[in-house]
């Protein structure tokens, strides 16, 4: 009797494993799987120091199998960069030795991970710490709202300054451990605010048409690239929506992402991370391709997805104190199996449970716990 052979399915525990496990090249970092911690802030940082908790909350994650972590968004070194004293600055004496400390237990607990470098240029409220008298700015002085508020236009010489506070912060990245960088040019922040007709209204060479707004971000990314080593990866984190602005686009064509993403990889970005609210959403229309995979196809650069991984409903509810049952990540394990994108970038879900990426790679997915917005403010 002819035998018939049988086709083994694996199970989805297994496949979850298979597909995650795998390492990923960032230029040259290795990560050891494709997860990764989004970036998210908590405000845990008095004075702009992260200390033992920040370094616990971090390495717990790490030594649970999170492949990559980006954190918390970091103030560079100006003045105008922020408005709390209790967000972690990326400079600073004090500053930097506990951000080395952090860096030091993510690797001893077999991590890797990149600061995010943050201006929230016109977001900034007038008056407010860690430099009260510091003004907002931006491209043209608008707020992502759409108002004028009390800030100011950029001079060519706070372009300059603000060039060099995000290279300087690079350079310390390196210097102090770091794996590499995320530049924060997403959700109506600075670099953000010049990407966007909405904010970036200048009539000088730093204005105009798509490719012009990307002049200021393109000259940062060109002074981090040459302030770092040439195998240090450099990660630009953007995004279509802004804070104030859900259905914003920098882009309504892949022709005009392309005119915008072109200049910044040229500049010397390795890694592009596409911020979405919800990451199965095709971004436009004839392509099931979301933000991270059209970014992929059009630059040929490692791209990291983002947006309600493992759960049902996007975190702007999370503001608002909403709560969000878990979601399976079948179709998102498709997606990265097809390499519509290269890593998938977790956050509330690793918010709430450190463990999540261990259950997931060993399958114990009955264990995943819903999002709780409340009790997420109690843990560590």
């Amino acid at each position: 009797m002819r035998s018939v052979p049988v086709t083994v399915t694996a199970s989805p525990a297994s496949r979850a494993a298979e597909i995650l496990s795998r390492p990923v090249a960032l230029n040259g970092l290795t990560v050891p799987n494709r997860i990764a911690m989004a970036p998210m802030t908590r405000m845990f940082s008095p004075g702009g120091v992260p200390g033992e908790d920040v370094r616990s909350y971090y390495a717990r994650r790490a030594a649970a199998g999170v492949g990559l972590i980006v954190t918390e968004g970091t103030y560079v070194g100006h003045d105008s960069a922020g408005q709390s004293d209790r967000v972690p600055r990326f400079h600073g004496e004090e500053q930097l030795a506990g951000w080395a400390k952090v860096a030091e237990d993510v690797h001893a607990a077999g991590g890797t991970i990149v600061p995010q470098l943050w201006h929230i240029g016109m977001v900034r409220k007038q008056g407010q710490a860690p430099y009260a008298d510091a003004p907002a700015m931006g491209p043209s002085g608008i707020r992502p709202d759409g108002t004028e508020g009390t800030g100011k236009a950029m001079t060519l010489s706070d372009l300059d300054d603000v060039i060099g506070a995000f290279a300087e912060a690079a350079a310390a990245a390196e210097r102090i451990g770091f794996d590499g960088v995320e530049l924060h040019g997403a959700h109506g922040y600075l670099l953000d605010q010049f990407l966007w007709a909405g904010t970036n209204r200048r009539t000088d060479a730093y204005g105009g048409d798509p490719v012009a707004r990307t002049k200021f971000v393109a000259e940062v990314v060109a002074a981090v690239r040459a302030s770092v080593s040439a195998e240090f990866p450099v990660i630009f984190r953007y995004s279509q929506w802004k804070q104030d602005a859900y259905d914003a686009r920098l882009a309504e064509t892949p022709e005009e992402l392309d005119a915008i993403l072109a200049p910044l990889a040229a500049a010397g970005v390795d890694v592009f991370h596409a911020s979405t609210r919800r990451h199965w959403i095709p971004e436009f229309e004839g392509s099931n391709l979301n933000l991270a995979g059209w970014t992929k196809k059009l630059t040929g650069k490692p791209t990291i997805t983002v947006g309600s991984v493992g759960l049902d409903g996007d975190f702007i509810h999370a503001f608002a104190g909403e709560g969000a049952p878990v979601q399976g990540i079948d179709e998102l394990l498709d997606r990265l199996e097809r390499d519509e994108f290269d890593m998938v970038a977790v956050g509330r879900a690793l918010l709430q449970d450190p463990e999540w990426a261990a259950k997931v790679l060993a399958g114990r997915t009955d264990e995943l716990k819903a999002y709780d917005a409340a009790a997420v403010q109690t843990l560590s």
